[in-house]
This record gives C-alpha cells, structure tokens and sequence, in this order.
C-alpha cells in the first residue's frame, strides 16, 4: 500500500455544518459552548477512512487555536460510496463570537492520503454579534 506525501481533495468527499447551537456555561473563562453537528458525504467512487482532524478557530479577539487529534470523536470512520457520517461535538470559546473551519485527513483503499475540508462556520452569542 503506497502512501502519498501530500494528501488530494477527492472529488465528491464533503462536509456540511447542519447546526451549530449556544449554550452557557458557568466556567469563567469559556462561557461559552457551541455544539455543532457535522456531515461528512462520500459522493465518490471509493470508500474513505477519517484518521486525523484538524480545527482553525478565530476569536473575537483575533486569537487562533488550532486543535489537531486523532480520529474524528474518538472513531476512524470509514464511509462507504454513497454514505454519510454525522456526528456532534463543541467548541467552547470566551467571547462573544468565532469563526471556526478545519479539515479531516484520511485515505483511500490504495493509501493515498485524502483531505476534506470543513468550511468555516461562526459561533456567535445570541444578541450578540
């Protein structure tokens, strides 16, 4: 199995952000949760493996955290042509709002290294931003 040294946008592989909600926390410095829930489509001809992910997000302030792990929610999917994997997570931030984005790393069944990007989305406070 080969593998490539810079992963190639699949044609049909994508993402859709179908929701993002606010909630407050009582902690300090993070007040504010966003649970966004994700859609990951394999509309190619191949099936694809997401091993790693990796999050941009843009405060308020102008600050960046970037968030890179393994597995996306603590699994490796593999999504089959024509299926779909839909998950939730969150991000919490301090301010009133962010901007976040990112992207998932996988492969395909010879090895070559796949990317999909995960288009930026805004997290903002209701009545606030």
């Amino acid at each position: 199995m080969k593998s490539s040294p810079n992963p190639f946008e699949l044609p049909g592989l994508r993402v859709t952000v179908d929701r993002v909600v606010h909630r407050l926390l009582p902690v300090a410095e993070k007040p504010h949760s966003f649970v966004y829930f994700i859609t990951v489509h394999n509309d190619a001809d191949v099936p694809v493996t997401l091993l790693r992910r990796k999050w941009v997000v843009t405060h308020a302030s102008g600050e960046t955290d970037v968030v890179v792990g393994e597995g996306i929610v603590g699994q490796t999917p593999e999504i089959a042509p024509g299926e779909t994997f839909s998950y939730n997570s969150q991000h919490l931030i301090p301010g009133p709002h962010a901007v976040a984005s990112g992207a998932y790393l996988g492969s395909d069944p010879e090895g070559r290294a796949v990317v999909v990007r995960i288009p930026p989305f805004r997290m903002v406070v209701p009545g606030r931003g």
